[in-house]
């Protein structure tokens, strides 16, 4: 008998309280019960299966570390980071859908945003019965949102927006956008616009080899108008966007442990019950090393991401930690799958598999909320106090 468990080998459960592990696992079981049994079909169609949104909703995955009265539950970081996991586990189309609607349009209208437009926006938000997107990426900029392009102008109670957004994860879907735009005076602030602006448009992307699953579009901006009402007052400058997308990072950081698991688990299985030669393909050298590989691989992803969850829980988390472990993870999972679609010899290519759809999506992964050279970049920045990013 294996004296190592695959799913957990060095015993990391024990790092999690009793709470943790039973909500961890009411989502896993919620996951391969309602998710998993949906991808393959949503990846062929190439669209995000929207009878999902609610389910997850109802499961509180939207929002969790929101107070109770908001919507949410009042969960801690970890927590949230084990749904994140969980999620991609299954594929990050699901993670990416959750990390949208949590970390990139609940935390800002939570953090940014006043009384009367949470009490408008988050609870709906929270149980899936609002659909949100976040734009801030432009055609001539995604790494440094500093040079965006889109204006808002002041017109008595309003803003006029003008601009162009690209590469919005649930665009195509969504009800409520957090838009990011310059003032007349250049300073970045963040609005609420919601899908019947006159002038608001959000074209799908079409062509993906990758996150099938997920709906990906435009935002465009011809002349909305948008009550001022709807501007977050407490964001100013690029503090508003840049937690945005430290929160999502913080979830990337888990949700990829999710992917690289699944992909060792499959390899695992596969090359067990495969034989070749008289005997199971798990029963060669080559291939224990790479087993023994993706395993301490995964483990170290998943150590390194529990212990950012207790810093963000314990208020001592820096941004550049978050850079550290999103950048190491992505990497680290991205490699995992890779591998493990190899194990698989020609089956490692079939979507019954899975494991070269986490290899396509990785890519995505690898790239989004930051590409690996910019958080090196941002990390460097932190150890020299020398920027380098021109």
């Amino acid at each position: 008998m294996p004296t190592l468990n695959p799913q957990d080998p060095l015993l990391l459960d024990g790092l999690l309280t009793a709470e943790e592990r039973q909500l961890r696992d009411a989502v896993r079981d919620f996951v391969a019960q309602a998710l998993q049994p949906t991808i393959v079909a949503a990846h062929r169609a190439k669209t995000f299966p929207r009878e999902t949104i609610r389910q997850m909703g109802d499961m509180g995955l939207f929002g969790p570390t929101l107070p109770p009265e908001l919507g949410g539950a009042g969960l801690n970081y970890t927590t949230y980071g084990l749904i994140a996991r969980e999620l991609e586990y299954c594929d990050s189309a699901f993670r990416s859908f959750a990390s949208v609607q949590s970390s990139l349009v609940i935390h800002p209208i939570f953090t940014w945003g006043d009384e009367a437009q949470q009490h408008k926006y988050l609870p709906k938000l929270a149980k899936g019965e609002l659909i949100g997107a976040f734009g801030l990426t432009e055609p001539d900029g995604g790494s440094n949102p500093g040079a965006m392009r889109t204006r808002a102008v002041r017109d008595g109670a309003n803003f006029i927006l003008n601009g162009e957004k690209t590469w919005i994860t649930n665009s195509p879907l969504a009800d409520v956008f957090i838009v990011w735009a310059k003032d007349e005076v250049g300073e970045i602030r963040g609005f609420i616009l919601e899908r019947d602006m006159a002038g608001l448009s959000t074209p799908e992307i079409h062509g993906k080899l990758s996150l099938q699953a997920s709906a990906t579009g435009m935002i465009a901006l011809q002349d909305v108008r948008v009550p001022a009402a709807n501007m977050l007052p407490k964001a100013a400058g690029l503090k508003g966007p840049f937690s945005c997308l430290n929160s999502a990072r913080f979830g990337i950081s888990f949700g990829v442990t999710g992917a690289a698991q699944a992909c060792f688990d499959q390899a695992l299985a596969y090359t067990t019950d495969r034989k070749v030669f008289s005997k199971p393909l798990a029963g060669h050298q080559l291939v224990q090393i790479k087993l023994a590989n993706l395993m301490t691989a995964v483990s170290t992803m998943t150590l390194l991401a529990l212990h950012l969850g207790r810093l963000k829980d314990a208020g001592t988390m820096t941004h550049d930690m978050i850079s550290v472990v999103k950048r190491h993870n992505c990497k680290q999972a991205l490699e995992v799958a890779r591998t493990a679609r190899d194990m698989l010899g020609g089956n490692g290519i079939v979507d019954e598999y899975h494991v070269m759809r986490h290899m396509l999506n990785l890519e995505s992964v690898f790239t989004y909320e930051g590409t690996d050279d910019i958080h090196g970049l941002i990390i460097g920045r932190a150890l020299t106090d020398l920027a380098a990013f021109d």
